[in-house]
């Protein structure tokens, strides 16, 4: 259990939200199925016709390189958010615990984090994902939840960190504000858990939010989600204030 209540905690998705691009979508891509045929499976997700998990882990099948070829090209062409470091630096000072909620998988993930801020952050940032299997030129997802049809169910893993560090309990016991960074499908178990969702301008969760009834504020990037997280820590404006497509 946490021994003092920090002023919020941020779980926040990886790909194409704290980076400009999707790591899984640019491998699908340029050595994988390619664009066409993912967006094919991506429709059949949307329709709900096919779940992410069996959708993911087949574009993930086409890719025909070894794994660490995949993080090698990966580290020459994600970029980060220009506004992420600036961002992770306020959480840092204001002693708010930033927590990747991922359906990537860690040592991707991790390789990014490193290059991308530094060393540092693999120590101050913590990385719930899913993990690869290897066998020499050969890999696969491992999905951290099979069962589920997201192969991650983010949900889950925001209570499950609630309850470890004892935020989780009656209605009295204390609990930080919960914001969420994310742009997918993935993130909309995710995001009913939280105080406030911050959905990526242009991208599927918003389309989702609107259809299941889920308010959410829009962002462009992480220099406008900085702004907005702080005006609510310091007092200076409301959750409500931010809040598009309110339920009530």
């Amino acid at each position: 259990m946490s021994t003092s209540l920090p002023p919020a905690i941020v779980f926040s998705d990886w790909d194409g939200t704290i980076t400009l691009q999707d790591s899984n979508d640019y491998l699908t891509d340029n050595i994988g199925m390619g664009y066409d045929n993912r967006m094919i499976i991506n429709d059949k997700i949307l329709e709900g016709t096919e779940n992410f998990r069996e959708g993911f882990r087949d574009m993930l099948a086409s890719i025909n390189k070894p794994f660490n070829e995949c993080i090698e090209i990966l580290l020459a062409n994600v970029k980060l958010d220009p506004g992420f470091k600036k961002y992770y630096e306020y959480c840092q000072s204001k002693g708010i615990p930033i927590i990747v909620i991922s359906s990537g998988m860690k040592p991707i993930i991790h390789a990014l984090l490193e290059k991308l801020i530094g060393a540092e952050a693999i120590k101050n940032i913590e990385i719930i994902s899913n993990d690869v299997r290897i066998d020499g030129d050969n890999w696969e997802i491992l999905f951290k939840d099979p069962d589920s049809e997201f192969g991650h169910d983010k949900a889950k893993s925001i209570k499950d960190y609630l309850v470890k560090h004892g935020y989780e309990g009656d209605a009295d016991t204390p609990r930080p504000t919960l914001f969420y960074n994310g742009d997918g499908v993935s993130d909309l178990s995710a995001a009913k858990e939280t105080n406030l969702l911050f959905a990526k301008h242009g991208k599927d969760l918003i389309k989702y939010c609107i259809r299941e009834k889920i308010p959410y504020t829009e962002f462009n990037d992480f220099e406008d989600i900085l702004t907005k997280m702080s005006n609510v820590i310091e007092g200076k404006k409301s959750i409500e204030y931010y809040v598009e497509n309110p339920t009530a």
